[in-house]
């Protein structure tokens, strides 16, 4: 229901658990998941309401201003980003108030690629099992700032 109401050009109410610049990402109930090698260089939250295919709430990236956590924000859904968690799907919105740039999209891909080999790394410390992949970014809306 969220992706298709995005795709119709939509917000969504996210809920910020990891401030731009963050290096501690959250779990839904507040507990720390894990302290990262390097900042999160986007708001990183969840939107209420809703389950994902790893049975947590649908994550969402933030584009804009460092948001403290816990902020409650409504934002256009401009993308998705495709991955794969435990061989589980786990999408991701991506939000923003303006058109995704090319510099942006470029950024989530450097992230995701960077985040694929550490995501992997701690899921073998957790005794974790299946897959972790970036299957790439879906943009929603065609514009290209």
């Amino acid at each position: 229901m969220i992706l298709k109401n995005a795709r119709a050009g939509g917000e969504v109410e996210v809920v910020v658990d990891t401030p731009r610049g963050s290096f501690v990402k959250r779990r839904d109930d507040g507990g720390i998941d894990f302290v990262s090698p390097f900042p999160c260089p986007y708001n990183y939250g969840s939107v209420p309401g809703t389950c994902a295919g790893d049975g947590d709430r649908l994550d969402a990236i933030v584009f804009g201003p460092r948001l403290a956590r816990g902020s409650r924000v409504r934002v256009p859904v401009r993308g998705v980003v495709h991955f794969v968690d435990g061989g589980a799907e786990d999408l991701k919105l991506v939000c923003s108030p303006h058109r995704l740039r090319r510099r942006e999209r470029a950024l989530i891909e450097l992230f995701f690629r960077t985040y694929v080999p550490f995501k992997r790394a701690l899921q073998t410390l957790r005794r974790g099992r299946g897959t972790i992949r970036f299957d790439g970014i879906e943009l929603l809306d065609e514009g290209d700032q």
